[in-house]
C-alpha cells in the first residue's frame, strides 16, 4: 500500500501543483468566489417568489396584489440574471493583482471589453432607444466574459511593461496622474475587442457570443455534467483525497465554472416558472452526493458517534459529528484516517458513486424535482439543503442517503472499530499486568 500510495502521489502531485499554480485557474476561482455572495442571495430571492407550497402565490396575491413577485424579482435580476459581470470584475482584479497591477485599470478594461463585444438590440416602437439584452449578461455570457477578463489583463499588462502609457509630471496629483496612465492600455483594449466584435458582424455569427455559446459553452457543460463525468471524476477526487491531497478543492476549481452555469439556468427557468433543464448542477455535487462531506461520511460519523466500542474512536465520533452535519469531514479523513487507508477507501469511494446514482435515478424518473438553482453555502446541513432545493422529496431523498451511507460504511467501520477495540483491550491487560 505503502509503495502504491507513494507512486500514485509521484504521478498526481506535478499535476495537482500545476494546476493549483495556473494564474488563470485561480483567477476563475477568485471570480466566482468574489460574485458568490451576491449570487446566494438572488438565489434565495428567486426562492422567496416560488416558494413550492399549494396556495402560497394566491396567498401573497391576495396581500400584496398582482406586483408582489417584483419584490423578489428585482433582487434575482441585478444579482444572478447580470452574474457575467460580476464575475467579469473579480477576474480581472485578481488577475490583476497576480501581475501587481493597477486593479481599477484592469476593471474598468476587461468591463469595457466585454460590453464592446455584448450585443445592442434596437427597442422597437421607440426611435433611437437601444439596450443589452441581460441573457448575455447572465450565465449565458459566462464563458465570454471570462475569456474576455482574461485578454483584456494580458493586453493591459503588454502595454504597461513596455511602458507604453502617458507620464505625468511628479507635480501631478497621484489620481490624476493613474487615469491618463491608463490611457492607452484601456483604448487599446476597447480598440482590439471592437475590432473583434467589427469581425464577426461580417461572419454567419454575427457576435462572439453566439460562436462561444453553441461551440464551447454547451459542449463543456455536456461533457461536465453528465453521469458519467460524475462518477470519473469522483474516482479522481478519491485517489487525491487517498494520498493526502484536498481533491475537492482539485476537482471544484476545474468544474466548478460548468456546475454554476447549470445553477444559473436553472434559477432562471426557476423565477420564470418554466421547466429546469439541468439535473447536473453544482449542487447535486455539494449536496446531494457530499452527504457530510466528499465521500458523503456523515453516515460515518454517526456510527462513530453511537456504535463506537473503542474508546480512540468513540471520541473521533464526538469531534466527528457536529462539523459532520456542516459538510466538514477533515476530522475523519485525517484523525480515523480514511487517507492511506486501504480498508476505509473501499467505502470512500463506492459511497459517493452510489450517492450520486440515487439522486440521478430519483431526478430523471420525477420522484425528486431537479434542484431549484438555489445556490446555498458548502455548509448547508443535508435535509435542510435537499428541502431548500427540491422541496419534500429532496429532504427525504437526504434522509435516505444518510441511512444508506451508514449501511455501506457500517462492515467497514466494524472491522477498524474491532482492530482498534482489541488493541485497546491487549493495552489495558499489559499495563494490569505490569502493575
Amino acid at each position: 500500500m505503502d509503495k502504491f500510495t507513494e507512486k500514485l502521489e509521484s504521478l498526481l502531485g506535478p499535476l495537482v501543483e500545476k494546476i493549483n499554480s495556473n494564474r488563470y485557474i485561480n483567477a476563475i476561482k477568485d471570480g466566482f468566489f468574489g460574485a458568490m455572495s451576491l449570487l446566494i442571495i438572488g438565489s434565495f430571492f428567486a426562492l422567496l417568489a416560488n416558494i413550492p407550497i399549494t396556495g402560497y402565490a394566491a396567498f401573497m396575491t391576495s396581500i400584496f396584489g398582482k406586483g408582489w413577485s417584483d419584490f423578489f424579482n428585482v433582487p434575482f435580476n441585478i444579482s444572478m440574471n447580470i452574474m457575467t459581470l460580476y464575475v467579469v470584475i473579480s477576474m480581472a482584479r485578481s488577475l490583476g493583482k497576480t501581475y501587481k497591477l493597477n486593479s481599477i485599470e484592469c476593471i474598468t478594461s476587461a468591463l469595457a471589453g466585454f460590453l464592446v463585444l455584448t450585443p445592442q438590440l434596437a427597442l422597437k416602437g421607440a426611435s433611437g432607444l437601444t439596450g443589452i439584452p441581460t441573457e448575455n449578461l447572465s450565465s449565458k455570457g459566462l464563458f465570454v466574459g471570462m475569456i474576455t477578463a482574461v485578454l483584456a489583463v494580458e493586453i493591459v499588462r503588454f502595454f504597461e511593461n513596455r511602458g507604453w502609457k502617458i507620464k505625468m509630471p511628479d507635480s501631478v496629483p497621484a489620481n490624476v496622474a493613474t487615469s491618463f496612465s491608463s490611457l492607452i492600455p484601456t483604448l487599446m483594449v476597447i480598440i482590439i475587442f471592437n475590432i473583434i466584435r467589427a469581425v464577426f458582424t461580417l461572419t454567419s455569427f454575427d457576435t462572439v457570443q453566439t460562436l462561444i455559446y453553441h461551440y464551447l459553452q454547451i459542449p463543456l457543460q455536456s461533457l461536465g455534467s453528465s453521469l458519467p463525468a460524475i462518477l470519473l471524476l469522483t474516482v479522481f477526487e478519491v485517489l487525491l483525497w487517498s494520498v493526502g491531497i484536498h481533491g475537492s478543492s482539485i476537482v471544484g476549481n476545474v468544474m466548478f465554472p460548468i456546475w454554476i452555469t447549470a445553477t444559473a439556468e436553472n434559477a432562471k427557468a426557476y423565477a420564470a416558472g418554466q421547466p429546469l433543464p439541468h439535473i447536473f448542477v453544482n449542487e447535486f455535487y455539494s449536496n446531494f452526493m457530499k452527504i457530510g462531506g466528499f465521500g458523503a461520511t456523515l453516515g460515518l460519523a454517526i456510527l462513530l458517534f453511537f456504535f463506537a466500542k473503542s474508546k480512540q474512536y468513540k471520541v473521533l465520533g464526538r469531534l466527528a459529528l457536529a462539523p459532520g452535519i456542516f459538510q466538514i469531514n477533515e476530522p475523519l479523513i485525517f484523525g480515523m484516517p480514511i487517507m492511506l487507508n486501504p480498508v476505509m477507501l473501499i467505502p470512500f469511494l463506492i459511497t459517493p458513486i452510489v450517492m450520486a446514482l440515487m439522486t440521478y435515478v430519483a431526478m430523471a424518473t420525477g420522484i425528486v424535482p431537479y434542484a431549484n438553482g438555489t445556490m446555498l453555502p458548502w455548509t448547508t446541513p443535508p435535509v435542510v439543503s435537499g428541502f431548500l432545493l427540491s422541496g419534500w422529496r429532496g429532504a427525504a431523498l437526504n434522509v435516505v442517503q444518510i441511512f444508506v451511507s451508514m449501511a455501506i460504511y457500517y462492515p467497514f467501520f466494524k472491522v477498524q472499530d474491532n482492530i482498534e477495540f482489541q488493541k485497546e483491550q491487549g493495552q489495558a491487560e499489559a499495563e494490569a499486568k505490569e502493575a
